[in-house]
């Protein structure tokens, strides 16, 4: 909702005319262009010619000499209307943009420097540091999801501290953050008694040494417990109250988490506790049971594993498309690795670095390969996967990338992994709301990125199976290997026995595009010669109007060309048994179909209009009830997972109708159940790569439906199956 008086805001920076301010648009909501542009107005007031969208130490320097503290004694207009104006920007009475500073101006400073928790420490007014502060977006009252625990430490922080050079006021919104976890740093390089030109904020080895001077149990109090309990607090710890006195109940509360995050349980603040509350790695020298590496376990590596006290190791189940690195597990190292002793992890990761790379399309892909190189290396149901998230995901990133291809994932790995469970690697915010979204059972934590934002400021996920903490290289000669140290929560044990692997030259794969025009052209030679459907139109005599063109329908089914080759490969059928029905039923997309669509919509919007409660719909032109009997046969079958429906349900019917009708994704990934039902129902084998042309042809007429006219549409897509194998056979193998 636009505030008018944010409004004024925008149009008092609209009033500069000088390079450097940019225009900003006159909408009402604040945000950090709003917030640039004053800071921008305000270094210009002050004479800085450089202008920038930093508040950084010129503009703090130059502010100090000039104005030490803005109040009723200032006169200068412009610099008070900026007050006025963030002030509205941040939610308080700016007592209008008149570059005075009355009443209400000064009421709200007092407001807001009490909700900072520096009232105390400055004069009435608006000092420096509270001027930074007012320039930015971060919030002094609690905001959505906040804690009123964190907040109180926040405040305390700024009271205590905002009086040494860099400290900085930090938000007051209740959250853990990555600007509050370095003000607890430098909090806690002032309790040492670093100087200002010391303390910097990292967790060096100056820090680390003056935590272990400080040592605290029961019966310790000051001001190094009251950091002890924020560190508790930040990092969410139930039940740890804010407060300056060791008592048996936080000792108690210590030893929770000292077990939860497999430090030695002594019920005290030790430096290793000190350490896994400040910082992602913890105590990095500490020695882990678990290891992941890109090299291939030799049996001296694994010797040199098992002998260094590691029992589980993560390895890579594919390499990266178009590198030369060689990560994936070996033929045979499973077997290996179980001989001394050592259990597996499996990891998925093909790229993974970037947010454009994580979307439901690719989460599909990488699902069914997932299962795919699980299957052939004879993973066991129960075996976790964890896929990878290889870059610092901002917030942002999650919602819009990460959840939807986890999500993804998820949904295939719930219908085709049959038993596999999903993991994922990645920075401690990523995993997390990955997991409270329900996608995935457990994380592989990758807390040896300690600059990540989303590390920083982000407790241990509750689900943690495995936390990477540091790069070591253990064994010597041939037996030396480079790996990842990881420390081992017990969730997850690894796998140490193995079916035989999985043989999957023979299955079909992507289509050679550089063959698609060639395909193409027989596909619309066998439609204009053999069905009697030109490029564009219905067929011959045809009376309802078609939609799509031939190539439009080909363009459709390649673009769903990996999808297809997925599902031929997990259900070990040919492509061509998939894409004949697809094909066709994507190009005779007509009128009728849509009067079919908009009547079973009616029948279930609550008119009551409609008595139509299931037509075949979408790419594939499936009806409800069908998908239901193939997808039940399937799970019933063991080939898919999922529960089984009632088609004389309408609730059951509807759901699934609309899935097949709006999700090109599901509807696809049920036509190979509906053709194996149908194979079923018809007396033939389940479709394989072996099936005979005639149980081929029986098959393709069932998914039409059992009268004469179904025969027909048998004969004519096993035409049709013949010119996708032309193409498809060729490649298996390759």
């Amino acid at each position: 909702m636009a505030d008018q008086m944010v409004i004024e805001a925008q149009k008092f920076i609209n009033s500069y005319n000088v390079a450097g301010i940019p225009e900003v648009e006159e909408n009402g909501r604040t945000g950090w262009a709003v917030m640039f542009a004053l800071t921008r107005a305000l270094q210009h007031e002050l004479g800085i010619a450089a202008l920038s969208d930093s508040f950084g130490p010129t503009t703090l320097a130059t502010l100090q000499s000039r104005h030490p503290v803005i109040n009723a004694g200032t006169r200068h207009e412009k610099i008070l209307k900026i007050v006025q104006s963030a002030l509205y920007c941040k939610g308080y009475d700016g007592g209008g943009i008149d570059g005075t500073y009355n009443g209400s101006v000064a009421a709200s400073v007092r407001e807001l420097t009490q909700n900072m928790g520096v009232d105390g420490t400055f004069a009435d007014g608006v000092v420096p540091k509270v001027f930074k502060a007012l320039l930015t977006m971060d919030a002094y009252v609690v905001t959505e999801g906040g804690s009123e625990l964190t907040r109180a430490v926040q405040q305390w922080m700024n009271g205590r501290y905002v009086g040494r050079r860099n400290f900085f006021i930090v938000p007051c919104d209740g959250h853990f953050s990555r600007d509050v976890q370095k003000a607890l740093m430098f909090a806690i390089q002032y309790e040492i008694g670093m100087s200002d030109d010391v303390a910097n904020g990292v967790f060096g080895p100056g820090t680390q040494q003056g935590i272990r001077n400080n040592p605290l149990s029961e019966g310790s109090s000051g001001t190094w417990v009251s950091l002890f309990t924020a560190a508790m607090i930040f990092n969410k710890r139930g039940g740890v109250f804010f407060t300056s006195q060791f008592d048996a109940d936080l000792a108690t509360r210590v030893r929770s988490f000292q077990n939860f995050a497999k430090l030695p349980v002594t019920g005290r603040g030790d430096f290793q506790t000190w350490a896994s509350l400040l910082v992602s790695t913890g105590d990095a020298t500490r020695k882990g049971t678990a290891a992941d590496c890109v090299t291939e376990v030799t049996d001296a590596r694994a010797v040199s594993l098992r002998d260094a006290g590691y029992q589980i190791v993560g390895r890579y189940l594919s390499n990266v498309p178009n590198t030369s690195l060689d990560k994936k597990i070996k033929s045979g190292e499973l077997g290996r690795m179980a001989a001394y002793g050592l259990s597996c992890f499996p990891v998925y990761q093909t790229w993974g670095g970037e947010a454009a790379y994580f979307r439901r399309e690719q989460g599909i892909a990488d699902a069914f390969a997932a299962i795919e190189r699980a299957k052939h290396y004879g993973f066991k149901p129960g075996t976790r996967i964890y896929f990878a998230v290889d870059f610092d995901a901002l917030d942002y990133e999650v919602t819009d990338n990460i959840l939807p291809h986890f999500r993804a994932i998820r949904d295939v790995m719930n219908e085709h992994g049959q038993g596999y469970l999903t993991g994922i690697y990645g920075p401690r915010n990523v995993c997390s709301r990955v997991a409270a979204a329900g996608y995935t059972s457990a994380s592989f934590v990758c807390d040896m990125s300690t600059g990540f934002s989303g590390n920083l400021g982000y407790p241990l996920p509750s689900d943690w199976a495995f936390d990477q903490i540091s790069t070591i290289s253990v064994g010597a000669g041939s037996g030396l290997i480079e790996i990842d140290n990881n420390i081992v929560s017990g969730r997850d044990v690894g796998q140490n026995t193995y079916n035989p692997e999985q043989i999957t030259a023979d299955l079909d794969v992507s289509m050679d595009m550089s063959r698609r025009n060639a395909l193409l052209a027989d596909v619309q030679s066998y439609l204009l010669n053999n069905m009697g459907v030109p490029e564009e139109g219905g067929s011959q005599g045809a009376q309802a109007l078609t939609y799509r063109s031939t190539t439009q329908a080909f363009d459709i089914l390649m673009s769903f060309d990996g999808l297809v080759t997925r599902l031929a490969r997990t259900f070990r059928m040919r492509k061509a048994i998939i894409q004949s029905p697809l094909l066709w039923e994507t190009r005779m997309y007509n009128s009728l179909d849509v009067v079919g669509d908009e009547a079973v919509i009616d029948h279930y919007d609550g008119t009551g209009l409609s008595t139509k409660n299931d037509a075949s719909t979408g790419l594939g032109q499936i009806f409800a009830a069908t998908a239901i009997r193939g997808r039940n046969h399937c799970i019933r079958a063991g080939l898919i997972g999922g529960s089984i429906m009632d088609a004389a349900n309408e609730n059951d019917l509807w759901n699934v109708w609309q899935q097949l009708h709006n999700d090109h994704n599901y509807n696809i990934s049920t036509l190979p159940t509906v053709l194996i039902e149908g194979a079923a129902d018809v007396g033939v084998p389940q479709p394989s790569m072996t099936t005979s042309e005639e149980h081929t042809r029986l098959t393709l007429a069932r998914y039409n439906g059992t009268d004469e006219r179904a025969q027909n549409y048998g004969n004519a897509m096993l035409g049709l199956h013949r010119v996708f194998e032309k193409y498809n056979a060729p490649l298996r193998g390759l």
